[in-house]
């Protein structure tokens, strides 16, 4: 005889249950294994009478900021520009290793930096970039990055908003939407796609202004993710230095 039949055992009700019988996965499986998952079985009673239902937890939640859509913008929009800049500059290495060509545009003509406006750089940004030996130097610590041109743009931006005359400033925006905006171009700059429709629509008639957005958007770039590290590099320090010497000497 049976034993099930022996032993009155009686199947649960199973007509409304889901029940999967393919593999399991490979991770879920792990999962189970390591005790990271937790099952647990209720019954549900009414008038009509009792249903077996089961409800498996998992332990794990996914990150509560990826499904934020009230903060996604201020707490990650800053993290992929930074990160399509490292690209950016992985790629310019690439082609700079093949090619063995680097030009160097000229610097801006400047004199010598004194030691208090050396110390000055550290204390803001903005103090950094008001001076023309600032530039100089945080320009060439950008080489080393291979982020040089996100200087060369701000210059060239700079430059066109004293023009006055129309055709130059045709001249110049398209110079400089070739060199910097374009994608096809080794020297773009990382840009978001709002900006990017903006200048689009007014590079048909540009202004002197035609690149402010674009020049707020990479001075903020380098303000907080190449100056912190300019401030502790060997070239920053040396200046430190050396300044403190002459200072010491006279």
């Amino acid at each position: 005889m049976c034993l099930r039949k022996r032993s009155g055992y009686r199947p649960p009700d199973l007509i409304n249950a889901k029940i999967y019988t393919g593999p399991i996965p490979a991770e879920r499986g792990g999962e189970l294994a390591m005790g990271g998952g937790r099952s647990e079985t209720s019954a549900l009673s009414g008038t009509g009478g009792g249903r077996g239902m089961t409800t498996t937890h998992n332990s794990q939640r996914p990150n509560a900021c990826c499904f934020c859509w009230c903060c996604c913008c201020s707490c990650s929009c800053l993290t992929v520009r930074n990160e399509e800049e490292r690209r950016r500059r992985r790629r310019r290495r690439r082609i700079s290793q093949d090619t063995k060509m680097e030009t160097i545009p000229n610097c801006e003509a400047c004199t010598k930096p004194s030691a208090e406006e050396i110390r000055l750089w550290s204390q803001s940004f903005d103090k950094l970039m008001r001076n023309p030996a600032g530039r100089n130097v945080f320009r060439e610590f950008l080489r080393t990055e291979y982020s040089e041109e996100n200087m060369l743009f701000w210059l060239a931006c700079e430059d066109l908003k004293q023009e006055t005359n129309k055709s130059a400033v045709e001249e110049k925006a398209r110079s400089i939407y070739e060199d910097y905006i374009s994608i096809l171009s080794p020297k773009e700059v990382s840009l978001d796609a709002r900006v990017r429709e903006v200048i689009n629509r007014k590079i048909q008639d540009p202004t002197p202004h035609v690149f402010e957005d674009a020049q707020l958007q990479i001075y903020t770039l380098m303000h907080r993710d190449s100056y912190p590290r300019f401030l502790s590099s060997s070239i920053y320090k040396s200046l430190i230095h050396g300044g403190s010497r002459t200072s010491s000497e006279s």
